[in-house]
């Protein structure tokens, strides 16, 4: 005898009404006024201001300038934000053991986060007595690492200042930069070549090799590169695993396109 099918929970209709302004928030390219939420959920004005109020004070919606139109607030993206790096982590972790398999290092994968990059996983190399130990959720300078001057390829010298002010760089070692301009020139540099090396520069005895990852616009979103104690890490092996990173930050960028 077969079973009946379980009746399909009813939904909130006030919540499902709160979800379709967003939605429609989301997509316009302009501030929404209220008008037009009105006509889209073709129910009383009132009862579509309570709900856009509601989501306005749980900071879901904002009013710009002062204007009684809508647009997405903070918490909205936010919640877009931690979505896209949990996105982003789950996808490339994949890529971190292939490259860490093909180069024998550990690698690893970054975000900007203000004037410092973010370390967001990590892949070890399986049979190495010696590893970089895995910096997953820790913090390093952008103006000094690998992984920080791949996520500024595209910064221009204002954009620096904009993000750094003026005062000089910290040195966290003698080969650190200190200066703006020669790390804008290490940006040019980096966007020309599509890779970028850290020869001792935030630890004096450790080099990196990392690639910018870019979205379906060509934002760079991450970057993805490995890490080596600089006795196993000779100069000599840049070429090759600068071709290796590059290659997967570019698979890593083609398949987040649509």
């Amino acid at each position: 005898m077969r079973k009946k099918a379980a009746p399909e929970t009813p939904s909130i209709q006030s919540l499902a009404r709160g979800l379709s302004i967003l939605e429609a928030v989301a997509d316009a390219s302009e501030p929404v006024p209220l008008r037009r939420l009105t006509d889209l959920l073709g129910i009383d004005r009132s009862s579509v201001f309570r709900l856009a109020n509601t989501l306005k004070q749980h900071r879901f919606l904002s009013n710009p300038d002062g204007r009684k139109d809508y647009i997405l607030g903070p918490a909205a993206w936010r919640l877009s934000r931690k979505y896209g790096r949990s996105m982003l982590l789950t996808h490339c972790h994949s890529f971190l053991r292939t490259l860490a398999a093909e180069t024998g290092e550990t690698a690893h994968l970054a975000v900007r986060e203000g004037n410092q990059a973010l370390f967001l996983d990590h892949a070890v190399a399986i049979g190495r007595v010696v590893t970089v130990s895995g910096q997953t959720g820790e913090f390093v300078p952008l103006h000094c690492t690998a992984h920080g001057k791949a996520l500024l390829a595209d910064f221009t010298l204002d954009d620096l200042t904009e993000l750094f002010g003026t005062a000089p760089l910290r040195a966290h070692s003698k080969r650190s930069i200190t200066s703006l301009d020669r790390l804008a020139k290490a940006c040019i540099k980096a966007a020309v070549d599509g890779v970028v090396t850290d020869d001792g520069e935030f630890m004096a005895d450790l080099r990196c090799v990392a690639a910018p990852i870019r979205d379906h616009d060509g934002l760079i979103i991450a970057s993805v590169g490995i890490s080596a104690p600089i006795t196993r890490f000779p100069k000599v092996r840049y070429a090759e695993s600068s071709r290796a990173v590059m290659a997967v930050a570019t698979q890593i960028t083609e398949s987040l396109t649509p």
